[in-house]
């Protein structure tokens, strides 16, 4: 299974269970994730992007929409479930020995 769609099975096996540590085991100790078009972070360490989850749980799961590699960078437009296939935004993943070292939420 690639990284993206890992990382979004374990987002959304999050949402609906509420427990996000299987999802941020996904990333790298030292890890980044950054919110672009929302007030929120930046996330800096694995222990971080799992306490933010669990503080502020997003209340829906995503779907990926179509998704390429650039200079091995994954980036993928995404969905929430809930609006039918309508573009959220992107995520970029920075991968790292088959983790996330970096990840970047764009919200329009």
């Amino acid at each position: 299974m690639s990284l993206l769609a890992d990382h979004v099975r374990r987002f959304n096996e999050g949402v609906r269970t509420g427990d996000f540590s299987t999802m941020a085991a996904a990333f790298t100790e030292d890890a980044e994730m950054h919110f672009e078009g929302v007030p929120a972070g930046p996330f800096l360490g694995r222990d971080a992007i799992e306490a933010a989850y669990r503080e502020q749980p997003p209340d829906d799961e995503v779907e990926i929409i179509g998704s390429e590699e650039r200079d091995g960078v994954v980036i993928a437009r995404y969905a929430w479930r809930r609006d039918n296939g309508r573009k959220a935004g992107e995520m970029r993943l920075y991968p790292r020995n088959r983790h996330i070292r970096k990840l970047v939420v764009t919200f329009e």
